[in-house]
């Protein structure tokens, strides 16, 4: 079990850790002097156990608030998913577009209105040519 050196607020400490788990521990401890050291700009000097029980408690309330907060999305996420289902399962109906039918006796009428046209044409050909 290795021993790492860190330092907190200006104090060294050995800490043993488990073996690959050095950088984790570096990075902890780091954490922990940024807060001891805030502390120590504010405050002054303190007692160790003060420093360390008070760099605690603020990365505590820290966690607890990104804690919260990813509570707060998880909820969020699990709405746009319910809404991303049922939106899966809304089924559209193509809209249905009617269009009108021409009545038969207009179709009619149209053709003999045509015929008649053809036929005055054929005559006025007819007249042109004779």
């Amino acid at each position: 079990m290795p021993e790492v050196r860190i330092t907190i607020g200006g104090r060294q400490f050995e800490v043993a850790c488990q073996d690959g788990e050095e950088s984790y521990l570096h990075a902890a401890a780091k954490m922990l002097d940024d807060e001891a050291q805030v502390l120590s700009d504010q405050v002054g000097r303190m007692p160790e156990s003060r420093m360390l029980l008070m760099a605690g408690l603020l990365l505590a309330d820290k966690t607890a608030s990104v804690e919260d907060r990813i509570a707060e999305i998880r909820a969020e996420l699990a709405q746009r998913e319910a809404e991303l289902a049922r939106l899966r399962n809304v089924r559209v109906e193509p809209e249905r577009i009617e269009v009108p039918v021409v009545p038969q006796s207009v179709t009619d009428t149209l053709a003999e209105i045509a015929a008649r046209a053809e036929a005055l044409a054929a005559e006025v050909e007819e007249k042109a040519a004779g």
